[in-house]
């Protein structure tokens, strides 16, 4: 599990009164704040969704979701990159004591998390850059990036500072098998998840 952790900030929270303001006028977008910006990325398209399905297979076939550990998908994750700045991974695991370690506005303190997962939409460029130096900062131990645009995956490993030191990626045909610090024997099948995310709406 991640080894980062995250004090509770206090005080006036513009941004994130910003954020909930648009998510409020925007019923079904995610709206995150990552170094001070306001990312905001539309409702799932059906082939994002069904990628998201089909990654979360083989985790539910090894009883990941049963146990210490749980298998969630639109959590809030609280990142130590800026005083308001939080994100809200497509899928995650973290430790089932998830809900011990709230920190404020739905997020939860990236100690808990063992894996996050984002599969990309329009917004590629914030999953593939921004998000993988967040998450690297907040230490979450394996980022997993279902790359719609250029049909890859991408596995994250070894975070340190801004960066990541492991960084593999697999193509269609290749079946990957993740880190064992998930808490399982997990192996993913990289064509069936991109078949699965394949979307003509997905552009430059």
């Amino acid at each position: 599990m991640s080894t980062a952790s995250v004090e509770r900030p206090h005080g006036e929270r513009p941004m994130i009164t910003a954020a909930n303001r648009l998510m409020d006028r925007n019923p079904g977008y995610r709206v995150e704040i990552i170094e001070g910006q306001l990312p905001v990325s539309p409702p799932r398209d059906v082939p994002h969704a069904r990628a998201l399905t089909e990654f979360m297979r083989p985790f539910l076939a090894a009883e990941l979701d049963d146990g210490p550990i749980e298998v969630l998908q639109g959590v809030g994750l609280w990142l130590p990159t800026g005083t308001e700045d939080y994100a809200i991974p497509d899928l995650v695991v973290v430790d089932a004591d998830l809900v011990d370690h709230l920190v404020e506005n739905n997020c939860y303190d990236p100690v808990a998390f063992r894996l996050v997962l984002e599969v990309t939409s329009t917004n590629w460029k914030a999953d593939l850059k921004t998000k993988v130096a967040a998450y690297a900062e907040a230490k979450i131990p394996v980022y997993v990036i279902v790359d719609r645009k250029h049909q890859r995956l991408h596995v994250l490993t070894e975070p340190a500072g801004s960066e990541y030191g492991g960084h593999r990626i697999h193509s269609p045909g290749e079946s990957v098998t993740l880190p064992d610090s998930i808490g399982a024997k997990v192996t993913v099948d990289v064509e069936a998840i991109l078949r699965a995310g394949r979307s003509q709406q997905v552009s430059d």
